[in-house]
């Protein structure tokens, strides 16, 4: 178990430095909510009811990206979340930071500007290296203590990630805390039945590693989306390639085709893969433009078209391995399920989780948004995290630089 200090380690009334995750999705300029913010502004919340000056790190997009964007925004969904105003600066470590940081008082909040607008911030190096940077040597000394809560960046080694832990006493906040915990329990605990792995979404290529990595522990994987086209294709069904307006599997294909062929020989007999797959037809529905929902047999598909989430049969015997399980760990959706049409997949696998007692760990801040979209509860699950590589890097229990500096601090 980690030895890293909390904030309970924390004497009320100090300034802080709190680093978050709040990327969000970005449409036509604006940023969305999700549950990044809710989770990390509890976190803030209890640090402001214990009097500290709070000011709040965090990134958005990349540059380069239409997601690359002020954080002004972001400042105002978190004091939705609070309930209180939260000030903004659109300046990280200049003057202009510093001035509003000095002002600062106990149960005040501040969003500092977007860290990726800082040179310094981005390249992966050293913590070292990072702690040297002129970001951290320049804000470190207008705090007392620094609080890493974004568990999901903890696997990058940016500056505001794991240089300020080098200089300055650090602490893990409640979401850093929770999620490292949970996410790590299948490399900790022992379980006495069965424990069923799900995976999909779009990244197969970080998805194919954790086969290998955790098969003394997972029983069975369920594969859906674009990874378990691509394990169909490598077992010789015609699926798994992109057809005109994609460009998922290709790429993946070309570079992990032989890691998939030894994963799907090795482990074949604990790779479960769908029997069929959905689409949208081409004949409209009744009330809108959109095509129904159609299914296939893979037997019988000769791929001319984008399959969008697996079919009935596939989402009833996932359901029924989950159902059977001592423990279920879900990473990626089943298919496309902000359309409602292609969510049976992802929402019968989590349905069947929640009915059940086992313990589970839902990861990935896109398919844990699917629970609260199709009105499950949240405390039906053992945890839903809201990381994506953190989690898949605690999974196959490779380290985490954002933790490891915790540790060493």
């Amino acid at each position: 178990m980690t030895t890293f200090q909390t904030i309970d380690d924390l004497d009320p009334g100090q300034r802080v430095l709190i680093r978050i995750d709040i990327n969000a999705p970005v449409e036509d300029g604006d940023v969305q909510d999700n549950r990044r913010f809710e989770r990390h502004a509890e976190t803030i919340a209890e640090l402001l009811s214990d009097d500290h000056a709070v000011a709040i790190l965090a990134h958005q997009g990349r540059p380069g990206r239409d997601t690359f964007v002020s954080l002004e925004q972001h400042a105002d969904i978190l004091a939705d979340h609070l309930e209180q105003e939260v000030g903004f600066v659109a300046d990280t470590f200049g003057e202009d930071a510093l001035e509003a940081i000095s002002t600062l008082e106990g149960g005040e909040a501040l969003v500092l500007e977007n860290a990726r607008m800082c040179d310094e911030e981005l390249p992966e190096e050293e913590p070292d290296v990072k702690a040297e940077t002129e970001f951290v040597q320049t804000l470190a000394p207008e705090f007392d203590a620094y609080v890493n809560d974004a568990y999901s960046a903890a696997h990058r080694s940016h500056a505001s990630l794991v240089g300020f832990p080098r200089v300055m006493d650090a602490y893990a906040g409640r979401v850093m805390e929770a999620e490292y915990t949970a996410n790590s329990a299948i490399q900790e605990r022992e379980f006495d039945g069965p424990v069923t792995m799900v995976l999909g979404g779009t990244k197969a290529e970080d998805l194919i590693p954790v086969i290998e990595q955790v098969d003394d522990t997972v029983d069975r994987f369920c594969l859906g989306g674009i990874v378990g086209e691509l394990f169909l294709r490598a077992d010789g069904y015609d699926v798994g390639y992109d057809v005109e307006g994609t460009d998922f599997f290709d790429h993946q294909w070309d570079e992990h085709q032989e890691t998939i062929e030894r994963v799907l020989s090795e482990y074949g007999d604990r790779l479960h893969l769908a029997s069929d797959l959905a689409y949208e037809s081409s004949e409209a529905s009744s009330d809108d433009d959109a095509g129904e929902r159609a299914e296939a047999a893979v037997a019988d598909i000769e791929k001319e078209t984008s399959y969008l989430d697996v079919g009935s049969e596939t989402a009833g015997e996932y359901a029924d391995l989950v159902r059977d399980s001592d423990a279920v760990f879900v990473k990626g959706a089943l298919g496309v399920f902000e359309d409602e049409r292609f969510a049976d997949g992802t929402v019968s696998v989590l349905s069947a989780i929640a009915e059940t007692d086992c313990f589970s760990v839902v990861g990935g801040g896109d398919t844990s948004r699917s629970i609260s979209m199709y009105g499950l509860e949240e405390a039906d699950f053992g945890h839903v995290s809201v990381a994506g590589g953190a989690y898949v890097r605690a999974l196959t229990g490779e380290g985490l630089v954002g933790v490891e500096v915790l540790e060493q601090a």
